[in-house]
């Protein structure tokens, strides 16, 4: 059977793996995930969704690795070299009113003011892209029974780890001009940690036995399947 120079051209998540793990040893398909998730990456889906990748796929995923490995930066700075490499304008800053908040998360008066209440978002007159993806975060954990009470915890991890990097770079900030040097330690500093962060729950998660690969999509059960199973479910409330 002949096959087409097109589908030939484009690989698997496991060959993508098989090509770059002598390279990068740590590289799993939940990483190449996450990455897809942060859009650092897109790769094609077949017909019955899974992911395919050409060979610029895996050059431009090879480079977000070798730069996460030789020179810590965090994955924002990696995006604007990458968009920079692309041509791509950065986009202007989104404001949005309250009402406009509601409605681009899909989310409720009463989960935004819980949220407010915790200080997951600050109180403002107008909120902007971060508060959009921890309103769409929060309404997509919602599914599997996680409310904003729950991410109190998050917050608390949030506080100490931000107060670790703030102690780092200290030193730094306090002399004359340090305020780059400064700005730019703490985003590495930072990166690391989260990836410390995941790192220690991927672990955590095995040590429980939950250390399951994540589905591709067309695997994820329709929204709406997970409450049965969450934390509502759980404690009865």
């Amino acid at each position: 059977m002949t096959v087409s120079p097109r589908r030939a051209s484009r690989v698997t998540i496991g060959q993508v793996l098989e090509q770059l793990r002598s390279e990068f040893p740590d590289i799993s398909p939940s990483k190449i995930r996450f990455l897809e998730a942060e859009g650092l990456i897109e790769p094609a889906r077949s017909e019955s969704g899974y992911r395919r990748f050409t060979a610029g796929d895996v050059d431009r995923l090879r480079y977000i690795l070798t730069v996460q490995r030789d020179e810590y930066l965090p994955l924002r700075v990696i995006k604007e070299r990458l968009d920079a490499r692309d041509g791509v304008q950065p986009p202007a800053p989104v404001n949005f009113t309250r009402s406009e908040l509601l409605e681009a998360g899909c989310c409720q008066e009463e989960v935004l003011a819980e949220l407010e209440d915790y200080g997951l978002i600050r109180r403002s007159r107008t909120y902007g892209a971060d508060a959009l993806a921890v309103v769409r975060a929060t309404v997509a954990l919602a599914e599997f029974g996680v409310q904003p009470r729950h991410l109190r915890a998050v917050k608390a991890a949030v506080d100490r780890e931000t107060s670790l990097v703030e102690q780092v770079v200290a030193p730094l900030a306090r002399q004359r001009g340090g305020r780059e040097p400064a700005a730019r330690t703490a985003g590495l500093v930072s990166a690391l940690i989260v990836q410390l962060h995941g790192t220690l729950v991927s672990s955590a998660l095995a040590e429980a036995g939950l250390a399951l690969a994540a589905p591709e999509a067309s695997q994820v059960p329709p929204e709406g399947r997970y409450t049965e199973r969450g934390l509502r479910s759980a404690s009865g409330r």
